[in-house]
């Protein structure tokens, strides 16, 4: 790598408001970038090709003569101003600048909730949170059995995609069903603030997917598996229980009921 990547990073990340910004949406640590800066360190491959894609260039232009890459970068950046912005990525962009780092929290859980369409159930699913380029988002698998008329053992599956933001002392969890795109929900946890996460409680709102599809608000248990699962074996666990089912500890049931809301669940008319 030529002595100009240094020289040609430090223009790149004029065209943003500050280094920590551009740390904070890359997920460099400052200290880290900053060796960067100064030359004092070079990028790994992975990093390098990271960095690159964020500024919208190829990892060969970062070490490209300082006049020819300021040339390049320069166009790139006014063809960028010329093309108008998603309206709703610019509405969500002074959140993501305030939101706190949820990396602690990547990783795989099991999702307990008290089952919006079959009242009397809990609804196990599989959450996935992740990061990606700064941002952190989470899928989440359902499943449930039910009886009907042409299949008695008809399936239903669920795959819900979203983002998650921290503020504050709270995160927030939004997503929308990608498979029929018919209904979006939100979540709101209670954040960890222990040195191991275990289990995090909140309340999640949405529609049930009978035919009436009330809105409805349930509380909800996040229990925390691991950076890395069995997939498969997690996924058979995806199903509804019945309360009283051994496999639903006595604390899940105990999260699930505590409070106001009857029976955990409350179905807006």
């Amino acid at each position: 790598m030529s002595d100009h990547f240094a020289t040609n990073l430090k223009l790149a990340c004029s065209h943003y408001r500050s280094i920590s910004e551009v740390c904070r949406q890359l997920s460099i640590n400052r200290a880290q970038f900053n060796k960067y800066l100064s030359g004092q360190s070079r990028p790994t491959a992975f990093n390098l090709k990271r960095i690159g894609d964020f500024f919208g260039v190829e990892d060969y232009e970062l070490s490209l003569p300082a006049e020819q890459f300021a040339r390049l970068i320069g166009a790139r950046v006014s063809m960028l101003a010329e093309q108008p912005g998603d309206p709703i990525s610019e509405l969500f962009q002074p959140l993501h600048e305030h939101a706190g780092n949820l990396s602690r929290y990547c990783g795989y859980y099991f999702e307990y909730s008290n089952c919006m369409s079959v009242p009397g159930t809990i609804l196990v699913s599989l959450v996935h949170l992740w990061e990606e380029r700064g941002r952190f988002l989470f899928e989440r698998q359902e499943r449930q059995e039910r009886s009907s008329a042409t299949d008695q053992h008809a399936e239903v599956r669920c795959r819900y995609l979203g983002a998650a933001f921290q503020l504050q002392d709270r995160v927030f969890l939004i997503d929308y069903e990608s498979l029929t795109f018919n209904e979006m929900s939100q979540t709101i946890l209670i954040p960890s603030f222990k040195s191991r996460i275990t289990r995090l409680n909140g309340l999640k709102a949405g529609v049930s997917s009978g035919d009436r599809r009330n809105p409805a608000c349930t509380r909800v248990v996040w229990e925390y598996l691991g950076e890395e699962i069995n997939r498969i074996n997690a996924y058979r666990q995806v199903k509804l229980y019945r309360p009283d089912d051994p496999r639903i500890d006595d604390d899940v049931r105990e999260r699930l009921s505590v409070g106001p809301l009857s029976n955990g669940l409350f179905e807006i008319e």
